[in-house]
């Protein structure tokens, strides 16, 4: 019982602390259904019954069960996951990942962030993100232009911090402004 109430504020925590990354950069409406699902009986129960506190419930209960049914209701339904984004390629007749919309991406490193802030506790600091993500194995199944974009923003995190980040995210990402490599490609194409 006492694991409901400690799995409880984990993802509330988490979810405020994406829901103020969002506000900040102008995603209301995603700041505000973040991560809903998780307190659907599948995502809440599962996550409660393998709380850990200091790691997502769905790597213990993969760890157990060699598969987590939490983190596949969740993928599914919410788009700030990469794994959310792949598609039948017709030419090939295989899944693939596809581009994430700007919005998703930006909602994924709020989720990131949170998710290190969370856990971390005291411990985080704004290389948190790019640290974790950088020591994840599913990379290898993200389409390689999120991939790049996640990477570069991950990493003005770190040497830039929040503030400088979170406008170029609102001025720029979200604006639909090229990445610095697209400018370059841009200018080459012009010469």
């Amino acid at each position: 019982m006492m694991n409901l109430w400690k799995h409880f504020k984990t993802i509330t925590k988490h979810k405020l602390l994406v829901m103020d990354g969002c506000f900040k950069v102008g995603l209301y409406r995603q700041g505000l259904a973040h991560d809903l699902s998780k307190y659907a009986p599948i995502e809440f129960l599962t996550g409660a019954r393998y709380y850990q506190g200091n790691k997502s419930p769905n790597s213990e209960e993969r760890e157990k069960k060699g598969y987590s049914e939490a983190w596949m209701h969740h993928k599914g339904r919410n788009r700030h996951h990469y794994e959310y984004w792949t598609d039948m390629n017709l030419a090939t007749n295989q899944y693939e990942a596809v581009p994430m919309p700007r919005r998703y991406l930006v909602e994924m490193v709020m989720d990131r962030r949170a998710a290190c802030m969370t856990y971390e506790g005291e411990a985080y600091t704004p290389a948190s993100a790019l640290n974790y993500y950088l020591k994840s194995r599913g990379r290898a199944s993200m389409h390689p232009q999120t991939q790049r974009e996640l990477e570069y923003i991950l990493t003005m995190l770190r040497d830039r911090g929040e503030k400088q980040t979170f406008c170029y995210l609102r001025k720029h990402v979200l604006k639909g402004k090229p990445f610095p490599w697209e400018k370059r490609k841009e200018t080459m194409k012009g010469s």
